[in-house]
């Protein structure tokens, strides 16, 4: 079984953006983002949470800014009308 992965990851320190293609039914590609914080827990293991704290903001805006810039630059190339949504 073939696993989902992100159409495009960014990566500032701590702070991960995964921007997800989903393609509706007249092959148009519309784009979600999820925006994560890793930690370490109690032990050495990785782990990622959607809380952000106070700290995190400043980064999580410049992530949030890049991967706006990189749905934007897509939707431009691909000549889509998707741009409108956005």
């Amino acid at each position: 079984m073939a696993q989902n992965r992100p159409a495009h990851t960014i990566r500032l320190g701590r702070i991960s953006a995964a921007i997800w293609a989903n393609q509706n039914g007249q092959n148009d590609v519309r784009f979600n983002v999820t925006i994560t914080r890793l930690y370490k827990d109690d032990g050495d293991h990785w782990k990622d949470t959607t809380s952000l704290g106070r700290d995190d903001l400043p980064i999580v805006s410049k992530v949030a800014d890049m991967a706006f810039e990189w749905i934007w630059n897509r939707a431009a190339t691909s000549g889509s009308d998707s741009t409108s949504e956005i």
